[in-house]
């Protein structure tokens, strides 16, 4: 560009640019040409070029080289000079440069000039970007301005006092009796600026709080101005006499009454004034009410002045505006556990804005209403977030399926209710449920004793419709494989009766092991539960024996190693199949951790799935297994021989829990001699980090001349470093 081109014209030239290299092109001779006459005398378009790098700057382009030229026209008499460079300092400088320390002096001495728009400049410069150094060395000229007669000064001379207390906290001292003082003003200006410094040093210092609570008498006198003063076109915005002043009066009496209940009874009548006297029509109106509401709900305000503010969030729940919902329902997240009947009053509000096209909106929405539900309107609500499950975003179905899990465990009216719930959920999304789903559900069902016909039912004609939900197939096969007989016996009171064949069984479990939708953990509850229905049905042993088989040389090394074991209980081990088979045992539901939503001692508490006491018995069906002829033994109960020790194999048909770990060493030999002359040990390691109680359940099984005997014994006494 030619020297004096003016900014106007290199503007256009930018704007016009087709593509970014060209822009580039611009922004680099322009540069050029602006460095060039930097390096020239005072030629009176110092000014004129730093205003054109300041908009380069803008742009996102490098403007560094213009530093120092800012440091020259801070420190020109000319106004029009002074601006520029003041500009320049608060866009291009920092504590970071250099250069910053160099306007210091210039910045002082301007803060007495005589002019009170130099002084502005000085003011906001250093309120913008004035250093710890640069702080400590004009506070006390700022202190001074504070005390200043002009109006137009005293409210910049307050915001950069924020900033100096920003950056020095310990000169907040020597602001406290100014600042005490600017609340007798009447210019608003000077009020707005003096309550944000007075809620800086409340906030970083609690003596300076306990002074400026005397102060709250004379915080709420001009607060009832503002709510009941006539219309004022100074200061009107919407109807509202000068909102951004209420505000932040109301966040400063918000803390100063935090914790204090003279403060707190102070301000009690005032919020009620606000509350009911301010329009809500506009925006102006709803963030006065928005701040009166977390006044109220911060402070020790009256029952009656809580309800009032809940029914205030309420309203706002009906705005057309997204966002003043969001904030209505952000706050009543924050209330909810406090005034747990107030929010309860707007719940089918809240659980309408479950429909919203908003997605901020619409979780905010969902995690209230998950925070709404109890034992009361358990299944109303329940209704309302399994149809919100059949339709909700992706991103929002994992937090919706364990949201409506854990409401289940805590408030289910009854068993039967908790399990069609978590089958429901599995059968809409199933995809999206916690790891711990499948193990939570098996224990459910175990302990629902008398709805086990009821659960197998229900599981079977679900694996008939859909297989490619994996948690729910899992589920099914498991309870299958337990409660087989009762499927096959087509007898149940629960639901409406259907005749199922052995073959039929078979088939949906050998559908599920050859579909390639199925997992290989899927896979490996299939053939376990295939396996288990050999000691529950009667006509086709041979076909199970067969799928086994075919799936000792499976691929899978895990399917393969429990289709081996399966295949060895059919040969070497067939005398043991029907009580390694057997059913696993229901858990205590008075054990700690099971309280299936029911409350211990009328009271209802929630506890964690990773807190719960887990037994090893639950999951491992251990046998004694001792195949060497034996003259004498002992039994729990009856002595056969004196002096005597069993050792014992185990087998494992289940997984352990994740936190307890089981390692079996090979056993010293597979005979006991008779008379007491040797016996055989087995080593078992035992990791338990999380030092979970231990039980286990042992079968012992042995033949000795033709003999079987067969006993069980739990042992629930483990030295205590094993937990």
């Amino acid at each position: 560009f030619p020297k004096g081109r003016s900014s106007s014209l290199m503007i256009r030239v930018i704007r016009g640019a087709r593509t970014q290299g060209e822009e580039r092109g611009v922004i680099q001779r322009e540069c050029a040409a602006i460095r060039a006459q930097f390096r020239q005398a005072d030629n009176g378009t110092r000014s004129h070029n730093l205003a054109k790098l300041l908009y380069v700057h803008m742009l996102g382009y490098p403007a560094h080289f213009g530093q120092m030229e800012c440091v020259r026209l801070i420190a020109s008499p000319r106004y029009n000079e002074k601006r520029v460079g003041y500009l320049g300092a608060m866009m291009l400088l920092d504590e970071k440069q250099d250069a910053s320390l160099l306007i210091t002096n210039s910045i002082k001495n301007d803060l007495s000039h005589s002019s009170q728009y130099v002084q502005s400049l000085a003011l906001c410069t250093l309120g913008c970007m004035g250093s710890a150094e640069m702080c400590r060395d004009l506070a006390p000229e700022i202190d001074r301005l504070l005390r200043a007669s002009n109006s137009y000064i005293k409210k910049k001379a307050a915001l950069c006092a924020v900033h100096i207390v920003r950056k020095v906290p310990e000169l907040g001292e020597l602001f406290t009796p100014a600042s005490r003082s600017l609340l007798s003003e009447k210019n608003h200006g000077v009020l707005h600026g003096a309550v944000v410094l007075i809620t800086e040093l409340c906030e970083r210092n609690p003596e300076t709080l306990e002074q400026f609570r005397k102060a709250v008498p004379e915080l709420v006198q001009i607060m009832k101005g503002l709510v009941m003063s006539g219309y004022s076109p100074e200061h009107n915005v919407a109807g509202i006499s000068d909102p951004f002043l209420q505000v932040r009066i109301l966040r400063l009496l918000r803390i100063l009454g935090r914790n204090n209940e003279t403060a707190s009874d102070a301000v009690n009548d005032l919020l009620a004034q606000v509350a009911t006297n301010t329009d809500s029509s506009k925006t102006a109106g709803s963030a006065v009410l928005y701040e009166t509401v977390l006044t109220v709900m911060d402070i020790k305000s009256e029952s009656g002045l809580r309800v009032l503010a809940v029914n205030i969030l309420g309203r706002f729940l009906l705005n057309n505006d997204r966002n003043i919902r969001y904030i209505s329902m952000t706050s009543l997240q924050k209330i909810v556990q406090t005034d747990h009947n107030a929010v309860q009053r707007h719940r089918g509000t809240i659980v309408d804005c479950l429909k919203d096209q908003d997605a901020s909106v619409k979780r905010r929405a969902l995690e209230l209403s998950l925070a709404l539900v109890s034992a009361v309107n358990i299944r109303s609500l329940m209704k309302e977030l399994l149809l919100f499950l059949s339709s909700c975003p992706p991103e929002l179905r994992a937090h919706t399926t364990s949201g409506i899990f854990n409401a289940a465990e805590r408030y289910a009216p009854s068993q039967r209710w908790h399990i069609d719930t978590i089958l429901h959920v599995l059968t809409t999304a199933g995809g999206d449920v916690r790891d711990e789903t499948v193990p939570n559900l098996i224990q459910l069902i175990t302990t629902a004793t008398e709805l086990h016909c009821y659960t197998v039912h229900k599981l079977y004609r679900a694996l008939i419709a859909d297989i490619s939900v994996q948690s729910l197939v899992q589920v099914a096969c498991w309870c299958i494989g337990e409660y087989g007989d009762l499927l096959l016996r087509g007898e149940c009171e629960e639901t409406e009766p259907v005749q199922v064949a052995e073959d039929d069984v078979l088939d949906a479990l050998e559908t599920v092991l050859q579909s390639h939708m199925s997992s290989p953990a899927t896979r490996g509850f299939a053939l376990t539960a295939t396996m288990k229905l050999s000691t529950r049905i009667t006509h086709n042993v041979d076909r199970i024996r067969s799928i086994v088989s075919i799936y000792g040389s499976c691929i899978d090394v895990e399917l393969q190693q429990r289709a081996v074991e399966y295949n060895a209980l059919f040969k070497k081990y067939d005398h043991m199949r029907a009580a390694v088979l057997e059913r696993m045992p229901v858990i205590d539901k008075s054990s700690p951790g099971h309280t299936n939503g029911e409350s211990a001692g009328g009271s209802i508490k929630e506890m964690e799935p990773t807190k719960r006491t887990q037994e090893v018995f639950s999951y491992l069906d251990m046998k004694y297994r001792l195949d060497a002829p034996l003259d004498h033994v002992t039994r729990p109960g009856k002595t056969l021989g004196p002096n005597y020790r069993l050792f014992m194999t185990f087998v494992s048909h289940s997984h352990p829990p994740q936190s307890v770990q089981l390692q079996m060493k090979a056993p010293s030999g597979d005979v006991i001699p008779a008379h007491g002359l040797g016996q055989v040990t087995q080593t078992v390691l035992l990791n338990n980090p999380n030092k979970v109680s231990l039980k286990m359940r042992v079968r012992v099984c042995y033949t000795s001349q033709d003999f079987v005997c067969q006993d069980t014994v739990q042992i629930d006494s483990f030295p205590s470093p094993a937990w």
